[in-house]
């Protein structure tokens, strides 16, 4: 039974008084029940603020904040959790990193002989391995710490013969703390070091001090290699080491919190670090090892200078328009100059068309190079050229087959700009073919596989067809699923899926989970409120819509959804009033000037803000209407048709064209289409038939544009005209749900 006053730690005292204590009502027992709570209730409190002292040492750690470890020492040595060991090997840490940092190694420098400053770290670490009382790992640090402190002052015998005893290539890195896979990446490193600086025929180097054969039995070669072998694995794991560092600081970015502490900065590599990056393509190139030196020198240049690279890239095609997102904005953007528009995205197309040009020249003396069929295929993917782009991928699987980012970047353009569903079945198949050696993007390749089986059971015109194709992509994602159960894309297509397969209570499970692993997603979110509205919970559909539209304010399918829902639930004035509020948002957001904008766009939604009706009838978007987003081969060639056409029929209507890309349009016929379908909610035939004429001013032959023709002129009666309307818009999509329901009722 449940203590109200003490919770779980009160039955515990209970259960044990009820053992060894007279019977209930005794004044000794109930003494002894309240010295056993207290007593309990602070060893509870210790153990978690010892919990939380040990991840904020391992933070900093990570972090190398090493002016915090005294302190954090002297608070864990008031903690019955603590011992002297730990300490010691903190404090050691910390005075040694100290002093390398306030006396750097310099490059071809020899350090030789003991420093005073470091008296004191080898007698906290001697303390430390001698007592022994430190668990396995922590002890293998100390080891690790005392042969960097040995190679500091010169004394590289004994700094291979700690490593002989650890045992470097038995250290695990799975699941290993940021700052002890940099521990591990120093030790590899200077390893290396300390072979180069002990000569090949030194008695130093016998299997006692090094754990490895003695150097003196093998030839010039073989003992280069190992200490090739020395700063490659370096190198690697502190490429690993990186990762996690930018991940850490990504997630410390990410996290909102109502007091942000200030930004980290770049972290420092060090000595070390730098060597095991550095020093293996050096000796390769010296060994006279081209190939070889070229190889890791790109490896190292692909995942150390990436970013670097990208931001030169960018200033020079941008000028001073890009800026690390790391920092402030400027507050003087070329963008921002209407006369350098053209200019500036003359520029970035120029870059992108010529990029590709250049690697086609370099090819020319290196056809098999896999780097440049790669570059290739990257800048004909940036530059929109997605159907060559795809035939260069498929060069560089042939070259790499083993290489799963490969297939998976080809699926991508496939079932995107393409719609080549049949390619990318057949790349997602590559990818899941590949079994363990795909590991990780094995879920990816299932993922990629429901894609194109959902998109193919939107294509399909039979039931039975597409019955059978959502069936598969519903089996494909809840293998992506099963595989990265902490993805939270596979858990948001797994509960998209079974959404449209009408399956609303079990989409509802998975959507929750895709959220409690991406709990900002927008995606998540926005399907989250359209099942609970599915389950008529507008309210609590709306209140979802909001709290994501807190974070994504100028998201516009979020803002077609709250009008839906505000209907329904608060009167369409108010949706009229968020329909005002998307006209403010586009306005700013394009910064462009409507050719038919006819003055009456504010006054259109004002004038009706003030009246209330009842609401007739409202529908919510389902899933299947390709107004919310879903892509059907069907809907993309009635959008390329009636393009043509409000191309066309624009041009006779108006000699002034419509600035830039079509989206900023589509999306302002979009905004006055729901605010014409509120005003037919609220029997204003005048009012509906206004902004109608404003979307089908910017495209006549829509097939939204039509329908919702239609719907003005049934609410006005004329059902003949609405039916000539509906056969209009039928003809441009003939698959449009909505449009057919309708025209069946005026038959």
């Amino acid at each position: 039974m449940w203590n109200q006053k003490y919770g779980p730690q009160g039955v515990l005292c209970d259960v044990i008084a009820s053992l060894f204590l007279p019977p209930r009502g005794s004044r000794g027992r109930l003494l002894w029940l309240r010295t056993a709570r207290i007593y309990l209730r602070s060893n509870m409190t210790a153990r978690k603020s010892g919990s939380r002292l040990e991840t904020e040492i391992e933070r900093c750690r990570s972090e190398c904040q090493w002016d915090k470890i005294p302190e954090l020492v002297r608070q864990l040595s008031a903690k019955l959790i603590s011992n002297d060991d730990m300490g010691e090997l903190l404090l050691a840490e910390c005075k040694l990193q100290t002093y390398l940092k306030e006396n750097p190694i310099k490059q071809g420098a020899s350090p030789r002989g003991p420093r005073p400053k470091l008296v004191e770290v080898r007698k906290h670490l001697t303390a430390a391995l001698d007592r022994g009382n430190l668990k396995s790992d922590y002890l293998q640090e100390a080891s690790l710490l005392m042969a960097k402190l040995c190679y500091v002052e010169g004394e590289y015998r004994d700094a291979l013969g700690h490593y002989g005893r650890v045992s470097l290539d038995e250290l695990q890195l799975a699941g290993a703390p940021v700052y002890r896979l940099s521990i591990i990446a120093e030790s590899y490193a200077t390893k290396g070091l300390c072979l180069e600086k002990v000569p090949s025929a030194s008695p130093l180097m016998s299997n006692n001090n090094t754990g490895s054969p003695a150097l003196s039995n093998r030839t010039a070669s073989e003992r280069d290699q190992e200490i090739i072998t020395c700063y490659e694995k370096s190198g690697d794991i502190a490429l690993l080491y990186l990762q996690e560092v930018e991940k850490a600081l990504s997630a410390g970015i990410q996290n909102r919190s109502p007091k942000p502490g200030p930004v980290a900065q770049d972290q420092e590599l060090g000595y070390f670090l730098e060597t095991g990056l550095q020093r293996a393509h050096v000796i390769h190139f010296k060994n006279g090892n081209l190939t070889r030196g070229v190889g890791r020198f790109r490896e190292i240049l692909r995942a150390t200078i990436a970013r670097q690279l990208a931001e030169i890239l960018l200033r020079g095609m941008c000028e001073q328009s890009y800026w690390s997102p790391m920092e402030d904005p400027p507050t003087v953007s070329p963008l921002d100059d209407p006369a350098q528009q053209g200019h500036t995205h003359s520029n970035k197309t120029y870059s992108l068309s010529r990029r590709p040009r250049c690697l086609e020249r370099a090819m020319k003396f290196a056809f098999e190079e896999f780097h440049l069929w790669y570059q290739l295929a990257l800048s004909l993917m940036a530059a929109g050229k997605s159907a060559r782009a795809v035939k260069v991928l498929k060069e560089c699987i042939r070259l790499k087959p083993d290489d799963p980012t490969i297939p998976l970047l080809a699926v991508k353009l496939c079932i995107g700009p393409l719609h080549w569903l049949d390619e990318g079945e057949c790349f997602a198949k590559t990818v899941v073919d590949m079994g363990e050696k795909a590991a990780e993007f094995r879920a990816k390749g299932y993922l990629a596989i429901g894609l194109v089986y959902s998109l193919k059971a939107t294509d399909a015109s039979l039931r039975g067809t597409q019955e059978e194709y959502q069936r598969k992509a519903l089996g494909a994602f809840q293998r992506a699923q099963s595989l990265s159960p902490t993805d939270h894309l596979a858990s948001f297509y797994l509960a998209l899926q079974l959404a449209v397969s009408r399956q609303i209570p079990e989409a509802l499970g998975y959507v929750r989970q895709a959220l409690q692993l991406q709990g900002d997603d927008v995606h998540s979110l926005h399907l989250l409120a359209l099942l609970l509205s599915a389950q008529k919970h507008y309210h609590d559909a709306l209140n979802i819509i909001e709290m994501a539209l807190s974070e994504y304010p100028e998201n516009f399918n979020l803002l077609y959804t709250k009008v839906k829902l505000e209907t329904l639930c608060r009167g369409p004035e108010e949706a009229l009033l968020t329909c005002k509020h998307m006209l403010e948002i586009w306005k700013s957001f394009y910064n462009l000037t409507n050719p038919s904008d006819s003055g009456r766009g504010s006054s259109l939604l004002d004038r009706a803000i003030a009246d209330r009706r009842q609401l007739n009838a409202m529908t919510l978007p389902d899933l299947s209407d390709p107004d919310t987003g879903s892509i059907h081969a069907t809907s993309i060639a009635a959008s390329r048709v009636e393009q043509a056409l409000s191309e066309v029929a624009s041009s006779l209507q108006s000699s002034a064209p419509k600035q830039g890309p079509l989206h900023p349009w589509m999306t302002l016929a979009q905004i006055w289409l729901h605010a014409a379908e509120v005003y037919v909610g609220m029997c204003k035939p005048a009012e509906a038939t206004a902004c109608t004429q404003e979307a089908a001013n910017l495209f006549p032959t829509s097939h939204n544009v039509l329908y919702m023709r239609g719907q003005v002129a049934e609410l006005r009666g004329n059902v003949d005209e609405a039916k000539r309307w509906y056969e209009e818009a039928l003809s441009i999509s003939p698959t449009h749900v909505k449009t057919m329901q309708r025209l069946v009722l005026t038959i």
